[in-house]
């Protein structure tokens, strides 16, 4: 058996066979309405069908690339399935338009899509998963070489390689001149590349090389064009840049500049204040069925009042009371040390809330009243602000929006005690990715996730 059928016997046909259950899901979807609603005219359900299963071909087309993906990020794969149900809406209006066809009516035709907004991003979820459960199985995976053996050729391996689910297998690094003490798989110089190619079926090249080395650019890409081999330059970018950019050009010149912070765009600041307002508005609504005995209890366990409030530094780093309830002693601390796992000053009701989480459940208050969202950076006591602001670099752009509950450092295993810098940094850095890469859809994900994790018990929560 060659190197070439070892990827999966099917691996090539995945983009389409995954393209063709598009359209079963989408016809599967139709019948479904057509037996819910009696309103359908059944003698034009042909010609419906038809127009239905036709409106996906742009989508399609404009979308192509979609079931390529490596990377399966589970919020990108539901937004790019929300597009596609756009793009096919439209595509849908104008043929009817178009053909001067007015025979289905308005709640069929709400009906139908309110069924696949909700059966098509489950459908492209689970294939995903599946997906990635086929690869870290060592099936369909692609085969890839890195031209260069630096810093950034490493960077990159560990990159490809952190998720098995992505399905990438490096084949080996290829160098003129090979960087000392490197302890990849080195397979040789340039001119071993095209004969290793050709022997082992490569799909992808990955330059991590400077491109001021024309020469060698220049052999590397005729190699991937002359084998129909995909290409990609990796530009030589500081392990200290880890923010994200945009490609631009000046001329003919590219450059890359920073990523603007998308919840500076009125309409996303909207959606996330109307979804804080919404979802903080319910939590409140029912919140005395939990308030009421927590607060029985901390009244119980130990002297003192119902509620904690700390001022912690907020949007744009300004200060605001942040409201929790009360799990420890009254002590003079509170405002300068953070909790510790068997902290003496934790009452055993406290304990318990914060275990589960519970005591976080009076910050709706603060989502509710504009100062905290229900998703962004956690915010901090006055003294770790003015410490850490000192100590880490970037530290002081997760107050570029509003703290949230919970975070995308908290679900990323991120939360409570830093008794080191390094947890911190981490903290920041993932806090900053958040800023830089909001979406709507990934909020919603970071709140199951935080719900999932609540159920499942953290061993920082404490």
């Amino acid at each position: 058996m060659t190197a070439k059928y070892s990827k999966g016997k099917y691996g090539k046909y995945i983009q389409s066979m995954l393209t063709i259950a598009d359209f079963a899901v989408l016809n599967i979807v139709f019948i479904i309405t057509c037996l819910i609603s009696f309103d359908m005219i059944r003698e034009h359900a042909r010609v419906t069908l038809f127009l239905v299963n036709l409106s996906l071909v742009p989508a399609t087309l404009i979308l192509r690339n979609i079931h390529r993906q490596r990377a399966i990020y589970l919020d990108h794969v539901v937004s790019r399935a929300l597009q596609m149900l756009g793009i096919h809406a439209a595509s849908f209006l104008i043929l009817l338009f178009v053909l001067k066809i007015a025979h289905i009516p308005v709640k069929t035709m709400l009906l139908f899509y309110a069924l696949l907004i909700v059966i098509f991003p489950i459908w492209w979820t689970i294939a995903r998963m599946q997906l990635k459960r086929l690869r870290r199985k060592g099936r369909n995976f692609i085969r890839i070489i890195i031209i260069g053996t630096n810093a950034t050729a490493r960077r990159l391996q560990d990159e490809l390689e952190s998720d098995a689910g992505y399905g990438y297998k490096v084949m080996g690094f290829f160098d003129d001149t090979p960087s000392p003490n490197f302890t990849g798989n080195y397979i040789g110089n340039f001119d071993q590349i095209d004969s290793f190619v050709k022997d082992n079926a490569i799909d992808e090249i990955y330059y991590a090389i400077s491109g001021e080395k024309e020469t060698e650019l220049r052999t590397v890409i005729k190699i991937a064009d002359d084998n129909v081999i995909q290409f990609y330059y990796v530009p030589q970018l500081s392990r200290y840049i880890n923010r994200q950019f945009d490609m631009n050009k000046i001329g003919l010149m590219p450059v890359l500049t920073l990523r603007n912070n998308p919840l500076k765009r009125y309409i996303n600041k909207f959606i996330k204040r109307t979804f804080d307002i919404i979802f903080s508005s319910i939590v409140l609504l029912f919140s005395p069925i939990i308030f009421i005995p927590v607060a029985i209890a901390i009244k119980i366990s130990s002297p003192g009042p119902i509620f904690f409030k700390q001022k912690r530094t907020g949007y744009r780093g300004q200060d605001f009371y942040c409201w929790k309830f009360r799990t420890m002693k009254v002590n003079a601390d509170s405002d300068k040390v953070q909790a510790k796992k068997d902290d003496p000053r934790k009452t055993r009701v406290g304990d318990f809330l914060r275990k589960t989480s519970i005591d976080e459940l009076p910050q709706f208050i603060n989502v509710w009243l504009g100062d905290m969202s229900v998703v962004g950076p956690r915010p901090h006591m006055l003294k770790h602000t003015e410490d850490y602001s000192k100590l880490i670099d970037k530290y002081m752009v997760r107050h570029a929006i509003k703290p949230g509950i919970t975070g995308w450092a908290q679900v990323n295993g991120y939360r409570g005690l830093t008794e080191e810098l390094w947890q911190m940094e981490k903290r920041v850095e993932y806090d900053v990715w958040y800023i830089e890469n909001w979406t709507f859809l990934l909020d919603l994900k970071i709140i199951v996730r935080t719900v999932l994790n609540a159920i499942h018990g953290e061993k920082n929560a404490f």
